[in-house]
């Protein structure tokens, strides 16, 4: 058999990777390579539009098995098994643990208990953990930074009364002082040095990690896949070398350190930049040797007896809210569960939904359901917990992995280099820059150079908000943990936030504003342009009314009268413009707004004669609506 299949290759010669170029220029017909085929990332480096097994041959990943040393290819070598996780908010710690079990009978086995403050007592927890096993699951918990200690001495406390195994309970408390500075602009970099105390508290839990690398924050303020990646290993840097510096061994402080992190909509690039954070990690982590104590029984350990376990990267992923939307919000499901994908195909240890409404109400039962099932949907059916590392080996996410770790790995020395993540955050480069990453974002938004599909792209034309309005960033921890100080925040508007403020200005008028299509002319051309005009008027709200065309401009004018049109848009070819545009504008007499769908040839002409307003696809689509709303008188 095996003679056999090298006797069918080889009468096949496998084309070169210039003959593969040569064809697709053929095919491009003239058309720049460069510019039809190469992208070009946000993250800074060029992507090929195919690649072939030349391109990874010299990539160490390559070489590596899962469960490896420096694990880019996953931590786990048997499967891909992960924590269904689900967030609760503790206002009344009864309420919540009937909550939790309630969940837990629906396919969690992760839960996250965020609590205030005020209610870390032992008798709260004992409630809040009530007829919940601890070995069982996984258990997270979040608090004011200043009561994380006592919180980790009240759960060793409440676990060992339950009678638990506490080498085997797993979970998280998050302590993370940089967090406060990037989120609140606080300076709470006096808290860092409470990590040591905090580890030394929960050591009759070695599987808690109490140090979080919360880089989510800066994914939802709309960082680049890179930015997040080269800033949160700064981060966990941070915290390692202090944990070391205040005594804490390098081993038990990096096992300690959980890295909560984002996923947003970029499906191969967030792939990508799991499987990059891990070897990025790994390498971090080895370069403080640390000693596995346990180097006689653990098979992880390297001859000289450093620790590999220390070198893995404990990561759990949240699906981010920078991308979603306040109308049209069950397309919010479509964007959370591509993102959950990444998450799951890059192998993290454990996955957070959002849910598709938490841009503007506590997300309801309903909701949450669908959130947990989207993971459940990925595990029970699509069966992803089944196979490690699925990427591995693609020639095209190997080479964006190595990619997107050089930027990253560029990044994170930058902040080294500058004295580390702590001074950064303190001297607000960190939020400066992400906070230009979501200007630039937010202006690619307005431009339609980033599409969100319901907001700038193919919005409902009928949908109302129905009194939803945006929330704003709500913490139930009122933390009056740091310093107030003058350092910049991190900007968490979302990227469809300044649409959807246009769109509910628009709901608010006495009256709708009706677009009228104008269609005339060229029959593909006008079919074209107005479906595009629709698009692009109705993200502001106005009712738009397409037409299958006229045949003189005299009747397109009578019909949108009659429609009681604020706006007429003329729908056409260039060519054609140049006869049916001057007519229309005199014809239509002040009485609506004139619009000429398109950049023709002629437009200078059209300018000359009083025609102002023109959209076409290099048009910025939100001043444009916001320049015809001031028009409308609408504020």
């Amino acid at each position: 058999m095996a003679d056999r299949k090298e006797k069918l290759f080889s009468e096949f010669q496998a084309p070169t990777k210039q003959e593969w170029i040569d064809k697709i220029n053929v095919d491009l017909k003239g058309a720049d390579y460069e510019k039809k085929m190469v992208w070009r990332t946000n993250e800074g480096f060029n992507m090929q539009p195919f690649y072939q097994r030349e391109d990874i041959k010299d990539l160490a990943s390559v070489n590596s098995l899962p469960g490896q040393f420096p694990y880019v290819r996953g931590n786990k070598k048997d499967n891909n098994v992960w924590y269904v996780r689900q967030n609760i908010v503790v206002e009344c710690p009864k309420a919540a643990n009937e909550k939790a079990l309630d969940i837990l009978n629906k396919g969690v086995n992760s839960l996250g208990f965020c609590i205030p403050a005020e209610m870390v007592t032992q008798e709260n927890i004992e409630t809040l953990l009530k007829d919940i096993c601890p070995q069982a699951i996984e258990l997270n918990f979040n608090t004011c930074l200043s009561k994380c200690v006592e919180l980790a001495k009240i759960l060793v406390e409440v676990f060992t009364a339950k009678g638990c195994d506490l080498k085997e309970c797993v979970g998280s408390i998050n302590f993370d002082p940089i967090q406060k500075i990037l989120k609140a602009g606080k300076d709470a970099s006096k808290l860092i040095a409470t990590g040591a105390e905090l580890i030394n508290s929960i050591v009759a839990l070695p599987k808690y990690r109490c140090l979080a690398v919360n880089s989510l924050a800066l994914v939802n303020a709309g960082a680049f896949c890179y930015q997040e990646l080269g800033y949160a290993l700064a981060w966990g840097n941070e915290y390692l070398q202090q944990m070391v510096d205040g005594g804490i061994s390098a081993d038990v402080a990096a096992k300690k350190i959980k890295f909560n992190m984002g996923v947003g909509g970029n499906y191969f690039m967030e792939i990508a930049k799991f499987r990059a954070g891990r070897m990025l990690w790994a390498h971090i982590v080895d370069a403080y040797k640390p000693q596995c104590q346990h180097k006689d029984v653990c098979k992880n350990a390297t001859e000289e007896g450093e620790c590999r376990c220390a070198c893995k990267m404990n990561v759990c992923a949240t699906t981010t809210t920078f991308n979603q939307t306040l109308f049209d919000s069950y397309v919010n499901l479509l964007r959370s569960q591509t993102e959950s994908m990444s998450a799951a195909l890059a192998n993290v240890d454990s996955i957070v939904v959002t849910p598709f409404d938490k841009p503007y109400e506590n997300p309801t039962d309903f909701s949450e359901r669908i959130a947990r099932n989207q993971q459940l949907l990925l595990k029970e059916e699509a069966h992803f917990d089944k196979i490690v590392d699925v990427a591995g080996g693609s020639y095209f996410v190997e080479t964006l992995t190595e990619a997107l770790a050089q930027q990253a790995w560029k990044l994170f020395l930058e902040v080294e280099e500058n004295g580390g993540m702590l001074k950064a955050a303190l001297e607000g480069k960190v939020q400066e820059t992400i906070n230009a990453t979501n200007a630039t974002r937010h202006a690619n938004a307005a431009k339609r150079k980033e599409f969100m599909l319901g907001t700038n792209q193919f919005p409902n034309f009928t949908e109302k908000s129905e009194g939803k309005t945006a929330l704003a960033c709500q913490c139930p921890c009122q933390c009056k943990c740091g310093e107030e100080t003058g350092i910049p925040a991190l900007n968490f508007d979302r990227l469809s936030s300044d649409f959807e403020a246009l769109r509910l200005a628009t709901e608010s008028a006495q009256k709708q504003p009706v677009a009228f299509m104008l269609t005339i002319g060229n029959l593909a051309m006008r079919q074209a342009r107005a479906q595009f005009s629709c698009n692009f008027l109705a993200a502001a709200g106005y009712k738009v009314v397409d037409n299958l065309g006229f045949t003189t401009v005299e009747e397109g004018i009578e019909a949108a009268m009659k429609a009681n049109a604020d706006i007429v848009v003329l729908c056409s070819s260039d060519d054609e413009y140049a006869e049916y545009a001057i007519p229309t504008f005199k014809a239509l007499n002040g009485r609506a707004l004139f619009i000429v769908a398109g950049a023709p040839a002629c437009m200078e002409d059209l300018q000359k004669e009083g025609i102002e307003n023109f959209i076409h696809v290099r048009s910025n689509q939100l001043e444009t609506l916001k320049k015809y709303n001031e028009s409308l008188g609408i504020k």
